[in-house]
């Protein structure tokens, strides 16, 4: 079924080059501006007035809360993970994508129901293969996952932390990987969950909402899809912007807020790099936290 952008409102106005990672957590919704190292809050999505928590001088590709650390974040930042305060000082936990052959960033990033944080990188010109996905573990270990992605993104997991949906935008393909919740280790080779074809759009941010399907925003098409967990496509709703980047389903009601981009706009309209919302029939799920000992 395919539904048109009419009931999609204008939560918070167009000018974002790059939102993404929007998360519901602690009774706000929080979202990153990418390329401007922004992370903002909103209280009450009838009041299009968000908060500027942080502001870096790198990529914030995504945060996600800290446990029983009110106002700590882990952010997959520049070309690393670390700890954010309050203060917008960052405390590195290590800084991978400085090891790397092509010059690299960190992008989408969730912390997963085990209270890990996993979060891919991308190269800064799209260099086939060049992009990883990263676990960093409770004691703040940071390890390499996967590699050989292109820009990897939207990372997103069942409520009982066993599977993990995985998109390589540039490829066009979401992977689902088989979890190990104890240890966080992945059982066997990630299979294709979806492979979008030409013209279909790019997939970027991923949810799962409380009936276990998977909602996908398409870069490139103004589209989200929403998948049975078995495979099938259920829904497409359009949206007005035509770079839709992450999605998130609140957890009380019944509504989808969707981040938006300008970048790669030619002809940018209000709606693009605006932070919208659509009524949806189903919720979602608070954010998890990362349950760092740190």
């Amino acid at each position: 079924m395919t539904s048109t952008a009419g009931l999609a409102t204008v939560v918070v106005g167009g000018g974002y080059e790059l939102a993404e990672g929007g998360r519901w957590t602690d009774g706000r919704y929080v979202y990153v501006d990418i390329l401007s190292g922004r992370l903002f809050e909103l209280h009450d999505d009838t009041e299009p007035a968000p908060r500027q928590l942080a502001r870096l001088d790198i990529p914030l590709g995504a945060v996600a809360p800290v446990g029983d650390r009110p106002d700590m974040w882990i952010a997959a930042a520049g070309t690393g993970i670390a700890l954010l305060t309050a203060d917008g000082t960052l405390e590195w936990l290590d800084r991978p994508e400085d090891r790397t052959p092509v010059p690299s960033r960190m992008n989408d990033g969730v912390a997963d129901p085990a209270g890990r944080f996993w979060a891919g990188s991308m190269a800064h010109d799209g260099t086939p293969g060049a992009g990883s996905l990263y676990r960093t573990d409770p004691d703040g270990t940071v390890v390499r996952v996967l590699d050989g992605l292109t820009i990897a993104n939207g990372p997103a997991f069942t409520a009982d932390g066993t599977t993990m949906y995985l998109a390589d935008t540039a490829a066009g393909t979401i992977l689902r990987c088989r979890v190990d919740p104890a240890s966080g280790d992945l059982s066997g080779v990630p299979e294709t969950f979806a492979q979008l074809r030409d013209g279909e759009g790019s997939p970027d941010g991923m949810t799962v909402d409380e009936e276990g399907c998977l909602w996908v925003a398409l870069w490139g098409a103004g589209a989200i899809r929403r998948y049975h967990p078995d495979g099938p496509l259920l829904r497409t709703l359009a949206v007005p912007a035509p770079h839709p980047t992450s999605v998130c389903l609140h957890p009380d009601g019944n509504r989808l807020f969707v981040t938006t981009a300008r970048y790669g706009v030619k002809r940018p309209t209000t709606t693009s790099g605006a932070v919208l919302s659509v009524p949806v029939p189903v919720r979602g799920t608070a954010a998890c936290s990362w349950r760092g000992r740190r």
